[in-house]
């Protein structure tokens, strides 16, 4: 019989890592050989255990998911880094693929599907969510490079920001792009953080000057 892959897993929230142990220990052919809140604990699992496959999530407390990526990658080369986050725009893909990631999955996947990842990039191979997938083989002079004084908006946010700007509820724009509202309110906050802007009217203004409400569609 084939070895166990061998998983550990970092997320700061506890509720979260016990989900996730219980779906991939619940797998003939996975064990969790370890769990960690934050990057620290991750680092050191890294190397006690060299686990095949760590499960990372983005938004650690202190030092976060990408520089822990690449302390993970650096103390234990072996180990693949599947990221496990909330954020689905390219920019945090390329910059999780650059410090050493082998996969990135948003929560709002399938058991089915982080299962599916697990064993790809266990296996050496790379995986990206699937809606994800056509957006970060995108040249990067594609992707939008509109923002304010925090920054440049990701595509995702440009989508989130024409669809305010029309006037559509978080439901509905969650409805429409296929995701979940509190993922619609996280790219809205952001948005206000980047612009430094406070109302919808101020939104609206920005949208309709850079252009966004003059296009047929949302890709």
């Amino acid at each position: 019989m084939a070895e166990s892959i061998r998983v550990a897993l970092c997320d700061d929230h506890g509720v979260v890592r016990s989900g996730l142990r219980h779906i991939l220990d619940a797998e003939v052919d996975m064990v969790v050989v370890g769990d960690a809140g934050n990057a620290e604990d991750a680092l050191a699992i890294a190397q006690a255990e060299r686990p095949d496959v760590f499960v990372m999530d983005l938004g650690l407390p202190g030092t976060g998911g990408i520089e822990a990526t690449r302390q993970v990658r650096a103390a234990s080369p072996a180990t693949a880094v599947l990221i496990l986050t909330v954020h689905d725009d390219v920019g945090y893909i390329r910059k999780a693929f650059d410090a050493g990631a082998s996969g990135y999955l948003v929560k709002e996947a399938a058991d089915a599907e982080l299962v599916q990842a697990v064993r790809v990039v266990a296996s050496g191979g790379q995986y990206v969510h699937p809606s994800l997938g056509a957006a970060l083989l995108a040249p990067d002079a594609a992707q939008p490079k509109l923002g304010g004084p925090g920054g440049a908006l990701s595509e995702r946010e440009l989508d989130v920001l024409r669809l305010i700007a029309l006037g559509l509820t978080n439901a509905e724009i969650g409805e429409r792009l296929y995701v979940s509202v509190r993922t619609v309110e996280t790219h809205r906050a952001h948005i206000h953080q980047k612009l430094n802007v406070r109302t919808r009217a101020e939104l609206v203004g920005f949208a309709r000057e850079a252009g966004l409400l003059d296009q047929d569609g949302i890709g």
